[in-house]
C-alpha cells in the first residue's frame, strides 16, 4: 500500500476492530465482512464489493505483523497530512493484494483464509485460473457417549463436499467439447482497472469469473461450473479423552482440490451425552457417593462404582464430615502420556428423615455421652466484625 493509503484509511475502522486488536479479532472480522460483502454473493452489488475490497486492503496490512507496525507508525507521525487529490506515493497498490490472491502467494492467499468459507462458485471468484486450488474445508457433528469420550470410539459419518463434477470431469464442459481460453483475461482469471488514476486495482475478471477458462456448450449437470457434491461414507476416530464440544481436525479429509491442489481438512465437533453417574474436571472422574451418619462418623469400608464397570473398596476415615472428597488413584481418563487421571469420591452424609421411639431415644442418649460445643456459637460475633 502507499503512504497516502496508510494516511487516509483507518484500516482498524474498516474492520471494525480496536486499535490492540489480536490477530484472531483481526482475522475474524475480515471473515465476517468478506463472508458478507464477497462479489459472487453480491452480484451486481458495487457497495458491497467496495466493502470487500476496502476490507481485503486492511486485512492485508493489519495481518502482516511488520506492515501494521509501519502502518502504525506512519499514522503516528503524520496522522493530519493528506496527499492532494490525484497525488500518489510509491509503494504495491490494491492489484498486488489480488495479484498475491490469485497466485496464492504472500499474506493475502484467499484460499487459505477462507477454507470452506464459500460455495465453488465463489472460491472461483478469487482463485486463479488454472493453478492448482486446496479442496475446500468441510465440517460435521457427532454425539457419542460419554463412556466413549473417556475410552475413544470409532464412528461412521457422511460427508457432503464439493468435488469435481463425475459427467465432465471437472471441465465444466460438455462431453465431447473442452473449455477455451478466456479472451479478456487471456486465461490469467484477473482483469486489472484503474481508480481515479490514483491506483491500480486487481479483480476476477468478469468474463470468467476467474477461472481463466470460458465453457460454450456447459455440462448439463453442474452447468458449466465443474463442481459437484460428493456423499461419501466414512469412518473417523475419535480419540480417548475427548471433551464436550471439542473441534477435531482431519488433515486432507475434506474437499478434494483442483488442478493437483491439496485436499481440505476435515473438521468434527463432538458432543458428549452426559452420565447419569459420573462426572469429570479435567482428566479425573467425579462420583458422588452416598453414606450413612453412622458410617461418616465412626468409619467405614464402603464399595464404589468405576466407569469401567468394576468397584472398588474406598476406606471412610472416621469423623468425615459430608461434602468431604476422596482420591482413587488411576481410575480417571487417560492422557496423553498414557498414564490415567483419578477417580474424585465426593461423600454425601445422610440424614434420616424418620426415627422411631428406640432410635430417638438411643440418639438423645448420643447427644447426652458425647456433648459437643455449639458450632454456630461464634457466627453473631463474625457477622458483627
Amino acid at each position: 500500500m502507499s503512504t497516502k493509503d496508510w494516511l487516509e484509511k483507518d484500516y482498524y475502522k474498516v474492520l471494525g476492530v480496536s486499535k490492540d486488536a489480536k490477530p484472531e479479532e483481526i482475522k475474524k472480522a475480515f471473515r465476517k465482512i468478506a463472508r458478507e460483502n464477497h462479489p459472487d454473493a453480491n452480484p451486481g452489488n458495487s457497495e458491497a464489493e467496495r466493502r470487500f475490497k476496502d476490507a481485503a486492503e486492511a486485512n492485508s496490512v493489519l495481518s502482516d505483523p511488520k506492515q501494521r507496525k509501519e502502518y502504525d507508525a506512519t499514522r503516528s507521525r503524520f496522522g493530519g497530512f493528506r496527499f492532494p487529490p490525484g497525488g500518489s506515493a510509491g509503494g504495491p497498490g490494491v492489484d498486488d493484494l489480488f495479484r498475491n490472491a490469485a497466485s496464492g502467494a504472500g499474506s493475502a492467499d484467499f484460499s487459505d483464509l477462507f477454507g470452506g468459507l464459500f460455495n465453488s462458485a465463489g472460491r472461483r471468484g478469487g482463485a486463479a485460473g488454472r493453478g492448482p486450488r486446496r479442496g475446500s474445508d468441510v465440517e460435521g457433528e457427532v454425539t457419542i457417549d460419554f463412556v466413549e469420550a473417556v475410552e475413544g470410539v470409532t464412528v461412521s459419518m457422511q460427508m457432503v463436499s464439493d468435488s469435481a463434477c463425475p459427467t465432465c470431469h471437472g471441465t465444466g464442459a460438455r462431453t465431447g467439447s473442452v473449455p477455451t481460453v478466456c479472451p479478456k483475461c487471456q486465461g490469467s482469471g484477473m482483469q486489472t482497472s484503474t481508480s481515479g488514476g490514483v491506483f491500480a486495482v486487481s479483480e476476477p475478471c468478469t468474463e470468467c469469473r476467474g477461472r481463466g477458462l470460458v465453457v460454450e456448450d456447459p455440462c448439463p449437470d453442474c452447468h458449466g461450473s465443474g463442481r459437484g457434491r460428493s456423499t461419501k461414507n466414512m469412518s473417523v476416530r475419535i480419540p480417548a479423552g475427548v471433551t464436550d464440544a471439542q473441534k477435531i481436525r482431519l488433515k486432507g479429509k475434506g474437499g478434494a482440490g483442483e488442478n493437483g491442489g491439496a485436499n481440505g481438512d476435515l473438521y468434527v465437533t463432538v458432543h458428549v451425552r452426559p452420565h447419569p453417574l459420573f462426572g469429570r474436571q479435567g482428566n479425573n472422574l467425579t462420583l458422588h457417593v452416598p453414606v450413612t451418619f453412622a458410617e461418616a462418623t465412626l468409619g467405614a469400608e464402603i464399595t464404589v462404582p468405576t466407569l469401567q464397570g468394576q468397584t472398588v473398596r474406598l476406606r471412610l476415615p472416621a469423623g468425615t464430615p459430608s461434602g468431604r472428597t476422596l482420591r482413587v488413584r488411576g481410575k480417571g481418563v487417560r492422557r496423553n502420556d498414557g498414564t490415567l487421571g483419578d477417580l474424585l469420591v465426593t461423600v454425601d452424609v445422610v440424614v434420616p428423615t424418620e426415627l422411631d421411639d428406640t432410635a430417638r431415644a438411643a440418639l438423645q442418649a448420643f447427644v447426652e455421652a458425647a456433648p459437643s460445643p455449639d458450632p454456630r456459637a461464634d457466627l453473631a460475633a463474625r457477622a458483627r466484625s
